[in-house]
C-alpha cells in the first residue's frame, strides 16, 4: 500500500512539472544536439538557398543574355564597316578581231589585285532598330522578373521543408519523454504486478506500448535526417549537418489585413502578374515592329577601292575609285507578304491579354486560400492550447484512476495517445500559421 501512494505522489509531480512546462510554451528542442549540427535562422536559410539554387543560378545566367542581347540591338545604330582584299590569276584574253576569227592574245599582267573598303551608315529603317531595342529591353526586365517569382518560389520550397523540422523535432521531443515515462511506468506496473495488484496483461500491453514508440522515435529520427540532408543540399552545406530551426519563428506575431488590400497588392506587386504584362507589351512591341518592316530603308555608303591591273584597258597600273552617296530601299512585297504577320502579331497581343486576366483569377484563388487557411490556422493554435490542456488533465486523472484500480491500462494508454496527438496537432497549427503567412507575402510580391 505504501508503494501505492508512493508511486501515485510521484506520477502527479510528474505530471504537474509537465503542465508548468506546457503553460509556459517552452519550444525549444531539448535534446542534446551532436557537435555537427547547425543552428539556421530564416534569414539564414533564405539568403543560403538564394544563392545556391541551381534554378536561380539558370536565371542570372538568363538575365546576362537578355542583357548583352540588348547590347547587340543597340549595335545595329553603328555603321557597317567592310574591309576587302581580293588577289588571284589574271587568264590570259583572247580578242577576236572579226566574228571568231582572227584571235589575237594581247599581253597582260598575271596578278590581279582588289583592296576595299566599304561604309554604310543606316539612316531611317521604319522604326525596325528602335522596336529591336525596345524588345530586347523588354525582354532584359522580363528575365529579371522571372528571376524574382523563381526567387519568392524557392524560397517558399525551402520554408516548408524549414517548417516539417519543428514537426519532426517536437515529435522527437514528445516520443522521448513519452517513452521515459513510459519506461517509469512500466517499472511502477512490474513492481504492482509483484504484489498482485494487477494481472501480467497489464505488464504485456505496456512492453508492446513502449515498443512502438521506441521504432516511432527511430522512425521520426530518420526522417529529421533526411530533411537535413535535403536542405543542407539546396543550401550548399555539407549532407551530414543536422540543422536546428528557430523555435522563436513559432511565437512571431503575423496579424491579419484586410483580403481586398492582399488582392490589390497581388496585382500590382506580384512578379508573376508583372511579367505578365511585360509580355503584352512585348507582343504589342511585336506588332508595330512588323508593321515597320514594310517601311523603306535609307542609309548612307560610301566606299574605296584600289585594283589593279585597270579592269578596261587591263594595264598593269593601279587604279583607285571612291563613290558616296544614299541608298533608298522599299520592299514592294511586304505589300501582300507582311498583312497576316501583322495579324498574327495583334492575336498575340490578345493572348497576353486574356493570360492576365486568367493569372488574375488564379491571384484571387491564391490569396484566399492563403488568407482563410492563416485565419484557420490562427484559430486552431487558440482551440488547441485548450486541448492540449485538457488532454493532460485528463491523463492525470486517468493516472489516479488507474493507480486506485479504478481504471484499465487500455483507458489510460488512449488518455496518452490523446495527449500526444494533441501537442503535436498545435505544433502542427503553429508551423501552418508561419507557412499560410509566408504564402500571403509570396502571393502578394513580398517574399
Amino acid at each position: 500500500m505504501c508503494w501505492k501512494k508512493f508511486s501515485l505522489l510521484l506520477w502527479g509531480v510528474c505530471a504537474l512539472a509537465f503542465i508548468d512546462v506546457q503553460a509556459a510554451e517552452k519550444e525549444e528542442i531539448k535534446e542534446d544536439q551532436p557537435a555537427d549540427s547547425l543552428f539556421l535562422t530564416v534569414d539564414e536559410l533564405f539568403r543560403l538557398g538564394v544563392e545556391n539554387s541551381l534554378r536561380l543560378q539558370a536565371d542570372a545566367l538568363d538575365e546576362a543574355m537578355a542583357y548583352e542581347r540588348g547590347k547587340t540591338a543597340r549595335t545595329s545604330r553603328l555603321p557597317n564597316l567592310q574591309i576587302g582584299l581580293r588577289g588571284g590569276v589574271v587568264g590570259q584574253p583572247v580578242v577576236f578581231q572579226r566574228g571568231l576569227s582572227d584571235a589575237v592574245r594581247p599581253d597582260t599582267p598575271d596578278w590581279s589585285q582588289n583592296y576595299a573598303i566599304d561604309f554604310t551608315q543606316p539612316l531611317y529603317e521604319g522604326g525596325r532598330i528602335r522596336y529591336a531595342i525596345r524588345r530586347a529591353d523588354l525582354q532584359t526586365h522580363a528575365a529579371a522578373l522571372r528571376s524574382a517569382s523563381d526567387r519568392a518560389d524557392v524560397k517558399l520550397e525551402l520554408l516548408e521543408q524549414y517548417m516539417s523540422l519543428f514537426s519532426l523535432y517536437k515529435q522527437r521531443e514528445v516520443l522521448m519523454r513519452n517513452i521515459e515515462e513510459s519506461e517509469l511506468r512500466l517499472k511502477d506496473i512490474r513492481q504492482m504486478k509483484k504484489e498482485g495488484l494487477i494481472t501480467n496483461n497489464d505488464v504485456l500491453r505496456s512492453e508492446m506500448q513502449l515498443t512502438n514508440d521506441r521504432l516511432s522515435l527511430t522512425e521520426t529520427e530518420n526522417s529529421l535526417a533526411l530533411v537535413s540532408q535535403q536542405l543542407d543540399i539546396l543550401l550548399g552545406l555539407d549532407e551530414s549537418r543536422m540543422l536546428l530551426p528557430d523555435t522563436s519563428l513559432l511565437r512571431r506575431s503575423v496579424a491579419l489585413q484586410e483580403y481586398d488590400a492582399y488582392v490589390e497588392e497581388a496585382y500590382l506587386n506580384d512578379p508573376a502578374m508583372q511579367l505578365l504584362r511585360k509580355q503584352t507589351e512585348i507582343a504589342k512591341n511585336e506588332v508595330r515592329l512588323t508593321k515597320a518592316e514594310a517601311l523603306p530603308s535609307i542609309s548612307l555608303y560610301a566606299s574605296n577601292t584600289l585594283a589593279r591591273p585597270v579592269s578596261r584597258t587591263m594595264a598593269d597600273m593601279y587604279n583607285n575609285a571612291w563613290n558616296f552617296g544614299l541608298s533608298v530601299s522599299y520592299p514592294l512585297s511586304s505589300l501582300y507578304k507582311n498583312n497576316h504577320r501583322v495579324k498574327e502579331s495583334k492575336f498575340a497581343v490578345q493572348m497576353n491579354l486574356n493570360a492576365e486576366e486568367q493569372k488574375k483569377q488564379q491571384v484571387r484563388v491564391t490569396v484566399r486560400t492563403a488568407f482563410l487557411r492563416h485565419r484557420e490556422a490562427l484559430r486552431q493554435v487558440d482551440a488547441l492550447k485548450l486541448s492540449v490542456h485538457q488532454a493532460e488533465e485528463n491523463y492525470r486523472i486517468m493516472q489516479n484512476r488507474y493507480l486506485n484500480q479504478l481504471a484499465i491500462l487500455t483507458d489510460l494508454l488512449d488518455a496518452n495517445a490523446v495527449r500526444l496527438n494533441a501537442e503535436l496537432q498545435l505544433t502542427s497549427a503553429r508551423t501552418q500559421v508561419i507557412y499560410t503567412y509566408f504564402q500571403l507575402e509570396r502571393a502578394c510580391g513580398r517574399l
